[in-house]
């Protein structure tokens, strides 16, 4: 029997363990010390809510799905129906192989070929790692088409620290602004986090606060999700990714308020259409980006 995720890519080093899957390139599951770091989905399942999948070549939503490009008007499929939007990218359902496996690290690839709302040719690499440091994700697009391509990347963990719920943890995000968005999911506006219920520059608990939204203008740091008892997640990553999706799943039962999404994107929402942070791959040209997370736990005495 194929599990609904394909195959499974088990990777170790010390007390970490990491699964990566077949099916869309993405992260399973990801534990320290025994102790589940995502919230992610079993063996015999499929993912939902979009755990731990990559986002590409685009993440986050496409308003219509459609978009013009260098000149012509494309239509994506509406994968996001109950919206009207295409929803992250093309390849959260497609088969990934392995270019190169050790113990402790897996490279996987895939190459998006032309389709209708999207006629060009990437190669996608995505290389997972453990070590002393944590868990990293190093991501690679390379356009192998005759034209320019538009791009972006995004990623989808669910962080944990093993609470019923998030509201107890605290947050910081070194983000000083963030996006304003209507009932579709598309920005509509940007403001300043200062004086709002958004602002998480300096760590405070998450309380009651609903995120389903987009931080960006970040300052250089990563960041950090803290339980009561001094337990950490850090997720950081590299000056590609200049916004952070951050959401508390409260309309999704599978993860709601159990969990917390914390989604590094090179682009904000709506990029095709807005040209907003866009990356535009000119033919042999690459791309490249990384994140990752740390995990530091409080030894029970």
């Amino acid at each position: 029997m194929i599990a609904p995720s394909g195959e499974q890519f088990e990777l170790s080093f010390g007390d970490q363990r990491a699964v990566v899957v077949e099916v869309g390139g993405g992260l399973r599951s990801y534990a320290v010390g025994g102790r589940d770091v995502l919230d992610g989905y079993g063996a015999d399942a499929m993912s939902t809510s979009g755990r731990g999948q990559l986002l590409m070549p685009w993440p986050n939503r496409v308003e219509d799905g459609s978009y013009e490009f260098d000149g012509t008007r494309q239509q994506l499929p509406l994968t996001e129906p109950e919206r009207g939007n295409a929803i992250h990218g093309l390849v959260r359902w497609a088969s990934w192989s392995a270019a190169g496996r050790e113990p402790d690290r897996v490279a996987l690839e895939h190459v998006l070929h032309p389709q209708p709302g999207y006629p060009h040719s990437l190669a996608l690499r995505a290389e997972y790692g453990l070590s002393a440091d944590g868990l990293s994700v190093r991501i690679t697009a390379t356009n192998v088409g005759a034209d320019a391509c538009p791009f972006g990347c995004g990623a989808h963990p669910y962080l944990t620290l093993g609470t019923q719920v998030v509201d107890e943890l605290t947050l910081q995000v070194p983000a000083q602004t963030i996006l304003r968005s209507n009932a579709r999911g598309i920005p509509v506006g940007e403001e300043g986090v200062d004086g709002t219920e958004f602002d998480f520059r300096r760590a405070r608990a998450i309380g009651g606060t609903r995120l389903d939204t987009a931080f960006t203008t970040l300052q250089p740091g990563d960041v950090e999700l803290r339980s009561a008892r001094g337990d950490g997640l850090t997720l950081w990553f590299d000056d590609a990714f200049r916004y952070l999706m951050i959401f508390t799943g409260d309309p999704l039962p599978d993860v709601k308020r159990r969990s917390i999404a914390i989604e590094p994107m090179t682009c904000p929402p709506n990029a095709f259409r807005t040209g907003a942070d866009l990356v535009v791959l000119e033919p042999g040209a690459s791309w490249t980006g990384a994140w990752g997370i740390r995990a530091s736990f409080i030894q029970a005495g």
